[in-house]
């Protein structure tokens, strides 16, 4: 499925791609899409184009060896941030900072196609008790492992996650399996508060004055040590920067399209609030994020709304932009 300008998807029969040196062959069974293909899509975050995007990728090894070595056959979760490995980002252990790093699905040919390439050393093997449909969602749960490393959250420490999309909640079960307490779930879509309390939040509220009140009495007036924005928008950081306490930290973990806002900067400087960007995953992240989900730690699957085939792409898109307050990730079949 290609995207030859933006908004336009084709379907396009190609030889199936030659692995380099290097590289193997994979054979797509599932892949995510998310808000990141819709901006690729509409033209939103620039792209090479035509283009095959896609980069939750989960399949089989059809040519060459994974990561540990294994052939053909064996499932494999991609890694889609191809880096140099030479540079001085990549050479201190930031790969995901590689100034000449591209990402499938944006820069080069990604996963909405039946076959992709990628380096071996890019391909983890997926254990047999995680399934195909929630493994596209792991590469997801990398991306927020990376924030919460870069947060040095400890336990015991009240966090306040708002927004409780599909991030949102990987971020408050990871919250909780890290040991913080309480973990608030801040939304105002009831079903999704709803979500939250069924998997690890202490407590939920709407956003304004009832998210205030419950994280004040739940932390003796104090504040959230740790303030997650996961909406992506401004306004709703300006709220992450008045729940923080004094003394704390703020993980604008949405991406933000806008260049002005109005913050309240003072604020900023009066609570010395550290704010912690966070982009992609490390190569680390992969393997620890696997075995979350293989031990039960984080339970992904009830984030998965919706299936489809990977040739209604168009479709799927048009999904990330309607307003279901049941929706949360769609996964595409191949």
């Amino acid at each position: 499925m290609v995207l030859t300008a933006p908004s336009v998807i084709i379907a396009e029969e190609r030889d199936i791609p030659k692995p380099g040196e290097g590289e193997a062959l994979v054979r797509v069974t599932h892949s995510g899409i998310c808000g990141t293909d819709g901006k690729i899509h509409s033209g939103g975050i620039p792209a090479r184009l035509p283009l095959v995007m896609g980069h939750e990728i989960v399949g089989e090894i059809a040519e060459g060896v994974g990561r540990d070595g294994s052939g053909p056959g064996m499932r494999v979760l991609v890694d889609p941030v191809i880096y140099c490995g030479t540079c001085f980002h990549c050479l201190n252990q930031q790969t995901h900072l590689c100034p000449t790093g591209v990402l499938m699905g944006r820069e080069i040919d990604g996963g909405f196609a039946e076959y992709c390439t990628a380096p071996s050393d890019h391909l983890y093997p997926l254990p047999d008790g995680i399934d195909d449909l929630v493994a596209p969602l792991i590469q997801v749960l990398t991306t927020v492992r990376h924030a919460f490393t870069l947060s040095l959250l400890k336990p015991g420490e009240a966090v306040a996650v708002l927004g409780l999309g599909v991030t949102g909640l990987m971020q408050v079960q990871l919250a909780k399996a890290l040991g913080a307490y309480p973990v608030i779930g801040i939304s105002r879509n009831e079903y999704k508060r709803g979500l939250a309390l069924e998997h690890g939040a202490d407590a939920v509220a709407s956003h304004g004055d009832e998210a205030k009140d419950l994280i004040l009495g739940a932390t003796d007036g104090r504040g959230a040590d740790l303030v997650v924005e996961s909406v992506g928008h401004l306004s709703i950081l300006a709220e992450a920067m008045d729940l923080a306490r004094t003394g704390g930290r703020i993980l604008p973990f949405g991406i933000y399209a806008g260049d002005e806002a109005k913050l309240p900067f003072y604020e900023l400087y009066f609570k010395e609030l550290n704010v912690i960007a966070a982009r992609a995953a490390r190569a680390e992240d992969f393997p620890a994020c696997i075995d979350l989900v293989q031990s039960g730690s984080l339970n992904l699957k009830p984030l998965i709304t919706h299936t489809l085939p990977f040739t209604e792409l168009e479709q799927a898109v048009a999904m990330l932009y309607e307003s279901g307050d049941k929706r949360l990730k769609m996964i595409l079949e191949y």
